[in-house]
């Protein structure tokens, strides 16, 4: 049988939350047409709340063992924001001198934030942090959208 000191139903249920906090973001992507969208922002947060968990895990299985054999948890979350720093990379291109894909990098960077917080059972930060996280994406994005074409109406009334 397994033992832990995390009862396997708040396990299941930071995993849970951490997929479905960044169904949310995934979703904006998803409907924007991006490349990362529902799945994988899923998939990085599950995998970093999993993460988060297998290090508490190992944490608890050593805090009564040798004092040598003791993890540093902070560690866990170095290499889990290491691996999603090269995903968010990979949806960030340059064509033509233009550089798209930041937000959405940046979006799959959140989604592991989430499930990390999900994963140390901070499910409350995670809430928060997703909110905040659409709201800019969104709110941000349209105003950010109407300031570029207010801009280009601009340039193209200057024209002769």
């Amino acid at each position: 049988m397994f033992d832990s000191e995390i009862p396997l139903l708040d396990m299941f249920t930071r995993l849970v939350v951490a997929a479905g906090l960044a169904l949310v973001l995934g979703l904006e992507r998803e409907l924007r047409g991006k490349a990362a969208g529902l799945r994988s922002h899923m998939l990085v947060s599950l995998g970093s709340a999993a993460f988060i968990l297998i290090g508490m895990d190992i944490l608890f299985a050593t805090a009564t063992g040798d004092p040598s054999a003791r993890i540093d948890p902070t560690r866990i979350v170095q290499g889990v924001t290491g691996g999603i720093g090269f995903l968010g990379a990979g949806t960030i291109i340059q064509s033509r001198g233009s550089i798209q894909g930041i937000t959405t990098g940046a979006s799959i960077w959140i989604s592991g934030a989430i499930g990390v917080a999900c994963g140390i059972g901070n499910l409350a930060l995670a809430g928060m942090v997703t909110v905040l996280a659409l709201l800019i994406m969104v709110a941000l994005g349209r105003f950010e959208r109407q300031l570029l074409e207010r801009d280009d109406e601009r340039k193209d009334d200057s024209r002769p």
